[in-house]
């Protein structure tokens, strides 16, 4: 199955529209193998990702292109206090990982930027990762910066659902966000989407394609001559 570029554009356009919010995972992904085989929604036109620093759960400065660099990266926009779409999307991608060999699983970083920062405490985030795996890096910043940075992936802005609730009272709030997990190689080249809704069988069928895909992507040494 081919998609022409503008249909490509518009393919990204809808699923990020899409897939925002949480609530029943998106039952739009196509099944069958797309572009390279891919059954996530590979980019006829992949982008470079942008360059960002946020604080990880230790409240280090974390500079996402340096520390995914030589690496396939798998990156996601949630919070701890999503009702499903977050943790079955950690869930899932989370066995899928196990399935790989012992190489091919320390290629990938998996990397969760929090959309609720108000309540996703440097040790809630953490301890919420670490149900799915230990290796996970978990990401904060003010809604701003974060909301800058999904910009930046061409994810619409995560909003706090219906009326925001009086600071301090303790009611509890959904937030909507931009539901796919975007798939990165080592070049820092943004190559697809997994939408809500992705299967376990999905991911073990994709995840060595887009190891080959990173492990013969050029390196920013081989562009400079190195």
């Amino acid at each position: 199955m081919t998609r022409s570029r503008t249909g490509a554009t518009l393919a990204f356009a809808a699923l990020a529209g899409a897939t925002f919010g949480c609530g029943a995972p998106d039952a739009g992904i196509d099944r069958a193998e797309g572009a390279g085989g891919l059954r996530g929604l590979a980019l006829e036109r992949p982008f470079e990702a942008p360059e960002f620093a946020l604080l990880d759960t230790e409240g280090r400065r974390y500079d996402f292109r340096s520390a995914t660099a030589g690496s396939l990266t798998l990156l996601f926009f949630g919070y701890t206090w999503c009702p499903d779409i977050c943790p079955v999307q950690m869930a899932v991608l989370s066995a899928a990982l196990d399935d790989l060999a012992y190489g091919d699983r320390r290629a990938i970083e998996v990397v969760f930027v929090t959309t609720d920062p108000a309540r996703d405490t440097p040790e809630r985030l953490r301890a919420w990762l670490d149900r799915f795996d230990r290796s996970f890096v978990g990401l904060r910043g003010d809604m701003e910066a974060v909301n800058e940075v999904q910009a930046a992936f061409r994810l619409p802005a995560a909003r706090i659902e219906g009326d925001p609730p009086a600071p301090g009272s303790g009611e509890p709030y959904d937030v909507g966000h931009a539901t796919p997990v975007v798939a990165i190689t080592g070049d820092a080249v943004v190559r697809a989407l997994y939408p809500g809704g992705v299967r376990q069988t999905d991911w073990r069928h994709d995840l060595p394609i887009l190891l080959r895909l990173h492990r013969t992507a050029p390196r920013p040494a081989d562009e400079a001559g190195g």
